[in-house]
């Protein structure tokens, strides 16, 4: 099964996770420095300080790049380092340098750079100001991407704004992402609200000033798992649809849908169940009409990260702990016994909701062309593990199959990652590269795995090689 001519193969990184430097040549301190260095829950107290030393080898991982054959790169900025406070007043242009020296030399080796705005590093200054949970930061962010699109819109045609911005919301309710500030309902709602807001006025921005001269691509990453029903039961189907509509239409469906604006599912949902506990506003904030045209058709592609899938029956565990859309959702999640295990405890391999995922993309939001923007697993410590190969293989025949009989219009697709790197609560655990990092070694060396030659014979011939399965 082939690719078509112009489908685009593109691997991934992002800044806080392999470029270390953390305080050098100007760069500001960001949230995970701060988390990471005053009480990190990561591994052997992980951080990010030097992680790949990708701030120095940023050459040698081109490298890697052009030898694979990937077409793009998707990486994102550091906000602190092109802005140290994170306000447009004060300009690091060693940032910017080092930026330039980077597109610079993914365009000499014929490799498309696709950028991140932000993916999940708040200079700490803005986080001191309340972070995403201050209205204000919708103005930041559209200075900081601003700054962007002039200084380097001319080199890159493709832009995420934000990298999935339920797990930015949810670094404000639990404890598992910084902030890490395990803040009481209705925080993430209200984080999530100003992602939203933050990514219609990049949009637009880009859309008035930059569109027409520097005619790139600008969309805003998703996240989630395919969430299916545990048994063809009413009840269970019922569950699914409404997670869906939870879990990608609470960012989904203000962009993408022709109404806009959030789900009617969640906001009866958000406002009954505020008006059960006693309050006389809805946890689930409401946007201006103003801004539900502005958010609503702020796109070009619909981006979405995937990894695994969730089946789903009515009722959400009372005893367990999770973020309030969690339960107001009210559904259960399970892995089914049946699916493959990795190395990750939370990634189970389930290749056929990928395709059932980008299905419902396409019957929600009317054929919108999809570009994956992340999708990978991890393996074991080890340079010649077979697991990566499979799961890809797997996947990519499911997405084949999503194309070519279910008619989805896929035009790109993300490996997660290109090195292994800081992979957040994770630390350096979890191997999700396609090049082997040293971390114990100062100098960080870098060697392709086995799971490289199975994607340049991918790239070179755009078919699915033939491979030897893993049990």
């Amino acid at each position: 099964m082939a690719f078509p001519d112009g489908f685009i193969f593109a691997t991934a990184s992002s800044s806080y996770q392999i470029e270390g430097a953390w305080n050098i040549d100007g760069k500001g301190e960001n949230i995970w420095d701060r988390w990471s260095h005053a009480r990190s829950e990561c591994p052997k107290s992980d951080n990010g300080d030097v992680a790949c030393d990708s701030y120095h080898k940023y050459k040698e991982d081109i490298f890697h790049l052009k030898d694979i054959g990937f077409d793009m790169y998707r990486f994102s900025i550091s906000w602190a380092r092109i802005l140290p406070t994170g306000d447009i007043t004060d300009i690091n242009e060693a940032g910017v340098a080092y930026y330039h020296k980077l597109i610079d030399e993914l365009h000499k080796n014929n490799i498309q750079p696709m950028i991140t705005i932000y993916h999940w590093d708040l200079p700490q200054k803005l986080q001191d100001m309340g972070g995403w949970l201050n209205p204000l930061i919708v103005n930041y962010c559209e200075d900081y991407a601003g700054l962007l699109f002039k200084r380097f819109g001319d080199k890159v045609k493709w832009w995420i704004t934000i990298n999935e911005p339920e797990l930015v919301s949810s670094g404000y309710e639990v404890k598992n992402y910084a902030p890490n500030l395990d803040l009481d309902s209705p925080a993430n709602y209200i984080a999530a609200h100003n992602c939203l807001r933050a990514h219609g006025r990049i949009f637009r921005l880009y859309e008035k000033e930059y569109k027409i001269k520097q005619k790139g691509k600008i969309s805003i990453a998703l996240s989630g798992h395919c969430c299916l029903p545990k048994t063809n039961s009413k009840g269970d189907i019922d569950a699914a649809n409404r997670a869906m509509l939870f879990r990608f239409g609470w960012f989904a469906h203000p962009i993408y849908s022709n109404e806009g604006d959030y789900p009617e599912i969640m906001r009866q949902t958000v406002d009954k169940n505020s008006d059960k506990e006693g309050r006389n506003w809805s946890r689930l904030p409401k946007f201006t009409a103003d801004e539900i045209e502005a958010i609503k058709g702020s796109f070009d592609f619909f981006a979405i990260n995937h990894y695994t899938s969730r089946l789903c029956s009515p009722g959400y565990p009372p005893d367990r702990k999770g973020t309030t859309y969690n339960k107001d959702m009210d559904v259960k999640m399970e892995v089914s016994p049946f699916w493959f295990s990795t190395s990750i405890p939370w990634l189970k391999v389930c290749p056929e909701g990928f395709r059932r995922l980008l299905v419902w993309i396409k019957d929600q939001y009317n054929n919108v062309p999809i570009f994956i923007s992340e999708n990978g697993v991890g393996d074991p410590d080890d340079l010649n593990p077979t697991t990566k190969e499979s799961y890809h293989q797997l996947y990519l025949q499911q997405l084949l199959l999503a194309m070519n009989e279910d008619k989805c219009n896929v035009i790109g697709y993300t490996v997660w990652s290109l090195l292994d790197s800081f992979e957040w609560l994770g630390g350096y655990k979890y191997k999700f590269g396609i090049v082997h990092v040293d971390f114990s070694d100062p100098e960080r060396a870098r060697t392709q795995k086995k799971s490289a030659s199975y994607f340049k014979q991918l790239l070179k011939t755009r078919d699915l090689p033939k491979i030897q399965m893993e049990n």
